[in-house]
């Protein structure tokens, strides 16, 4: 074949071999194919279907963009919206939905159903010469995605045009070929899903025992030996003898009065807001000035080691410690502690246990976006363990919850690496890096 290269041996390095003969497709994103694949553009292999309808039918399977996960080529119908106020477009089963809304999220699906869609979601139909399945790897090519990616107007919604998806090229075996390919990748990222699934599991599995280690701590102490005693509280249950009982008034108050955050005075200060602090842990995730996110409207004044708690959603329990002289969003309370003999990281943990959790979420007010007063947060008691052994069980709950929180690093880590895995296993297969042929039978 005119053009036809053989493969080097590298090129076949891991567990799948090359193809025999390699050419040069002419895409330079798409780099060598194997010599006897074709290259043509997406409007002549999947043609969009431009289909749009002023009212969403009672019956119809509405598919949005946050229906379609990203990167995996699922769907999550769950939740289905009582009604859609907006024009929509319609799908048949068959048909590839591509997401041209962000297209870097990689939000392509196919269609085993007729339905309708967002319009920000372009449904292609796979033409005679070419596989359902196969189109959709095809479009989850991560070469492809960035490609496409660069294309992209507008800047705070970047989005591609119908016209630049439909000229856009790909690499297209014989069907037989393609229904392989396909049936390989269906298979090997099942089985790297279900590995993900389990290490999921495990990540939850010990988040769970990192709240239950805190739980235990902060309400029963560190010696299990030592008398306990009825708290007279019903989610506390039974405490160290030797414990008090507050209401939270009589050891915290709740700053009040905003200051206006591009006051050149705290324009340079650090800003949290919920989005900074991740759940259930205590840690800030990063954080960013008051300038550098460009606030203007009313903000809280933090001092160092005040507590940062957020009010909206508490299951969420977003809550860490100030380290200096910070603001807090409005959606936040800033919490000063009154009481001498409160320790800022105990408080810290028993904001992070379960009961404490438990008793915001149900004195929330239960409103599409559930939040706390200051009135619920007041009358919440608090324990008050002698401050020596506050600190025994900070330190202790700092260095266990440490190790608890390597394990589940290195977990993520493996689930980042199989993500890698499978983004690049399609990759692979769909651009005929390696052939699958015989493993797909």
């Amino acid at each position: 074949m005119s053009g036809a290269k053989p493969t080097s041996r590298a090129a076949g390095a891991g567990r799948y071999k090359p193809y025999p003969t390699y050419r040069d497709s002419g895409v330079e994103w798409l780099g060598e194919i194997p010599a006897h694949w074709e290259v043509k553009r997406l409007k002549y292999v999947a043609p969009a279907r431009i289909s749009k309808l002023e009212v969403k039918p009672d019956d119809a399977v509405y598919v949005g963009l946050e229906h379609v996960e990203s990167w995996t080529g699922r769907l999550l119908l769950e939740n289905q919206p009582e009604t859609v106020d907006s024009v929509v477009g319609s799908f048949k089963a068959g048909d590839v939905l591509f997401g041209k809304l962000r297209p870097y999220l990689a939000k392509v699906a196919r269609a085993d159903f007729d339905g309708v869609c967002t319009s920000e979601i372009l449904p292609l139909r796979p033409l005679a010469g070419c596989s359902q399945s196969y189109l959709m790897y095809e479009l989850l090519n991560a070469p492809y995605i960035h490609w496409l990616d660069s294309l992209t107007y507008g800047t705070k919604m970047p989005r591609v045009s119908p016209q630049q998806v439909a000229v856009s090229s790909v690499g297209l075996p014989p069907k037989p070929e393609q229904h392989a390919i396909a049936a390989f990748l269906d298979r090997e990222t099942a089985r790297i899903d279900a590995l993900m699934v389990k290490k999921e599991r495990l990540i939850e599995l010990l988040q769970e025992q990192r709240t239950a280690l805190i739980t235990r701590a902060v309400t029963k102490g560190l010696d299990p030996t030592v008398p306990m005693k009825d708290s007279g509280v019903e989610w506390l249950g039974e405490i160290p003898a030797h414990w008090e009982v507050k209401k939270w008034r009589y050891c915290c108050r709740v700053t009040e009065g905003q200051v206006a955050p591009d006051d050149d005075r705290y324009r340079e200060r650090i800003l949290i807001a919920p989005n900074h602090i991740e759940s259930g842990t205590g840690r800030i995730l990063y954080t960013e000035t008051a300038d550098e996110q460009g606030a203007i409207s009313g903000k809280y004044l933090v001092a160092p080691g005040d507590i940062i708690y957020s009010k909206i959603r508490p299951a969420l329990n977003k809550v860490c410690i100030a380290d200096g002289h910070w603001l807090c969003s409005a959606d936040m309370y800033p919490v000063a502690i009154t009481e001498k003999r409160l320790e800022a990281q105990f408080l810290l943990y028993f904001m992070l246990s379960e009961p404490f959790v438990r008793l915001m979420v149900d004195e929330s007010m239960r409103v599409a976006m559930p939040k706390i007063n200051r009135d619920k947060l007041s009358a919440c008691p608090l324990v008050i363990p002698p401050a020596a052994e506050q600190c025994a069980i900070a330190a202790f709950l700092d260095r266990e919850t440490a190790k608890l929180d390597a394990l589940i690093a290195k977990v993520r880590d493996a689930i980042d690496r199989l993500k890698e895995l499978r983004t690049a296993l399609i990759s692979a297969a769909v651009t005929g890096k390696i052939d699958v042929r015989e493993a797909a039978a």
